[in-house]
């Protein structure tokens, strides 16, 4: 069940996005008269179709091919080839006998709608669940995992500024991109003296491996119980939020980690905690359970909630913030500091991020990510994406005349090779690494 979950929001989230994205150039085109014959949802490959309907002169359907969809545009050299078309004179509905501002318009209509419904996401996601971090102000400092120490972290080193900047939340001042991408500085403090770590240039290749939880994590102070849930062993002893718990079988604890140890190591012994409560001690006693988990949460949490307009430029830095990164990413596999297979995922891999259960704020930040990442593949220059077409268009108003057809239909053909070579490098990548 979990797999048909999975793929299910796959497939609800890719659609959603390229409706959306062909949606910019079919509206675009038709605000400038130009005629669209086709508007598919994944590609009809060899005039395979799973459903159609005609309306309004135009055909609308559902192809079998799941790697995409697209608007046929009359009077344009695109993925269908239609080069018959080509070879009759312009008529005043085509898309090659309108100015070259209008055709660019209708090729920046799909990355423009992308654009707007990535910022629109994180907007509304912004507004609705606002933000939740860790406050390195109750941290002991960190623990590092396999990347941590490869780059010399030791545990309860206290992270004290990334790149100059005073880290004061964990995720949104630690977990940052130029971190996660090795173009960052830690200002590290251990045993009362700081001293400097220059994040490697290809810790990317590593954060790909193993995940970006492998760098660090927080080690927490025992901070005051914010949440019991009901009817866990917690609750059942009398644990109340707003305890500030002292030891545990007569161990004291000072770090949450140094708790979680305590639990594990007295799993089927009765539990004694101290607690104190309101200034005086208290004992809470727990029968013996072979379960190491209590059930509540002390760690110190910030939150923060913004109104409707406050939120818009938050969201719009997220939305944003997915593209600037895409950009760097691409810049370091062209520099060699990061593997391509280390740093590119296909669909398997975009699958395994919405999980086997649903959750939607992680389905709808995705979808906000994808709609980001979407719209920076298609400004790519490689013929047959739309920022192939942008950069013909522009060579065209710079020059004064159109590129000829035939230049125009190669290009195609080349760019429809580089893009099915994109993809089976990133179906194979996907595989082999669920494969490891």
């Amino acid at each position: 069940m979990g797999i048909v979950i999975m793929v299910g929001q796959v497939l609800l989230g890719l659609s959603l996005l390229i409706i959306l994205h062909e949606l910019g150039h079919f509206l675009a085109a038709r605000a400038f008269g130009i005629k669209v014959e086709k508007f598919y949802l994944f590609f009809d490959a060899w005039g395979v179709k799973l459903f159609k309907f005609n309306y309004k002169g135009c055909e609308y359907g559902v192809g079998w091919l799941p790697l995409g969809g697209y608007v046929k545009i009359a009077g344009m050299i695109d993925e269908s080839m239609d080069t018959e078309q080509m070879k009759g004179e312009p008529q005043p509905w085509e898309f090659r006998s309108k100015p070259a501002w209008q055709r660019l318009i209708v090729m920046l209509g799909g990355i423009i709608v992308n654009v707007i419904v990535g910022i629109l996401v994180f907007w509304m996601l912004t507004f609705k669940y606002g933000s939740t971090d860790f406050d390195n102000n109750q941290l002991y400092g960190v623990k590092p995992g396999i990347i941590g120490e490869k780059i010399g972290l030791k545990d309860g080193d206290k992270i004290l500024a990334v790149n100059g900047k005073k880290a004061n939340l964990f995720f949104q001042d630690l977990m940052t991109s130029d971190v996660l991408m090795g173009e960052a500085v830690l200002t590290v403090e251990r045993a009362g003296q700081q001293m400097q770590i220059t994040l490697p240039k290809d810790i990317l290749n590593d954060v790909s491996e193993h995940k970006k939880n492998e760098l660090v994590q927080p080690m927490f102070k025992m901070t005051p119980v914010n949440l019991v849930e009901k009817n866990s062993r917690a609750d059942k002893m009398g644990l109340q939020v707003g305890d500030s718990i002292v030891s545990i079988n007569g161990v004291q604890v000072q770090q949450l980690d140094e708790f979680k140890s305590q639990v594990t190591a007295n799993k089927n012994k009765e539990i004694n905690l101290e607690v104190i409560r309101n200034g005086s001690p208290v004992t809470l006693k727990a029968a013996a359970d072979t379960s190491s988990v209590l059930g509540f949460n002390n760690f110190p949490l910030v939150q923060h909630q913004y109104g409707f307009f406050e939120a818009l430029p938050i969201g719009t830095k997220k939305a944003f913030s997915v593209i600037t990164d895409n950009i760097k990413g691409f810049g370091k596999i062209f520099k060699g500091e990061v593997r391509a297979d280390k740093a590119l995922s296909g669909p398997v891999g975009i699958a395994t991020m919405f999980g086997t259960e649903v959750d939607w704020l992680r389905f709808w930040s995705l979808v906000g990510m994808l709609s980001m990442a979407l719209a920076f593949m298609n400004m790519l220059p490689i013929p047959a994406l739309d920022g192939g077409h942008v950069i013909f268009l522009l060579i065209e108003m710079i020059q004064g005349k159109p590129l000829s057809d035939k230049f125009l239909e190669k290009a195609q053909i080349v760019g429809f090779f580089i893009i099915v070579a994109l993809m089976i490098f990133v179906f194979g990548n996907d595989i082999f690494k669920l494969t490891k």
